[in-house]
């Protein structure tokens, strides 16, 4: 019988959510769960979307340049067929794929593997994005982190665009986003809107 490190034994099934905005080290603390898993000698795979080539077109890696080994695909039904005798399933920027992954994540909850899925809980408007809120309602366990508004020093609320872009999925970092603070995200858009108002009366 495989040993495991202490905490880290076999258990049911189950679904873990970190979610928040971007910055805030979900792509981290899916690295540190799945290289841990792996210490403890489990068989792990870790899956992210294929157009998410920012930082590599293979490895998943985090703002602060940790990675681990990852298999791009196109859809969620890939990830099924990819898991067979996987005991750790972890899932990174999960709201850029389809709504299959809820059923999928379901299925190997229910096969006894342990599913770890990272991603933004909303887009650059605030709405909620792609499958991360019903992901976010069938977890066992879900963690909110949060990035620090880059305005005022509070916790951050979402991210905030800052090219003018209407595209829902725009890949991109410091340049194209900042986190910001519910309060600060109001006061920047009604901003724009001004500015949009200003430059149709020029």
């Amino acid at each position: 019988m495989t040993h495991h490190i202490e905490g880290e034994s076999h258990r049911p099934g189950r679904i873990e959510v970190v979610c928040g905005s971007m910055f805030s080290g979900k792509t981290e603390e899916l690295i540190r769960r799945m290289k841990r898993a792996k210490f403890a000698k489990q068989r792990v795979e870790i899956f992210k979307p294929a157009i998410d080539t920012r930082y590599s077109d293979n490895d998943v890696v985090s703002h602060d340049q940790n990675a681990i080994p990852s298999t791009p695909v196109e859809t969620s039904s890939s990830i099924l067929l990819l898991s067979s005798d996987i005991e750790v399933v972890g899932i990174d920027e999960a709201q850029f794929l389809d709504m299959g992954l809820v059923e999928v994540c379901n299925e190997l909850a229910n096969r006894g593997v342990r599913v770890i899925v990272a991603g933004l809980d909303m887009d650059f408007r605030g709405v909620p994005f792609g499958p991360m809120p019903a992901l976010c309602a069938i977890a066992d366990d879900v963690t909110k982190v949060h990035a620090i508004c880059v305005r005022c020093g509070n916790l951050a609320y979402l991210s905030h665009r800052l090219v003018h872009n209407e595209r829902r999925v725009l890949l991109g970092e410091k340049m194209e986003y900042e986190p910001l603070c519910r309060d600060c995200y109001l006061q920047a858009v009604k901003a724009e809107d001004e500015n949009k108002e200003n430059e149709k009366a020029d």
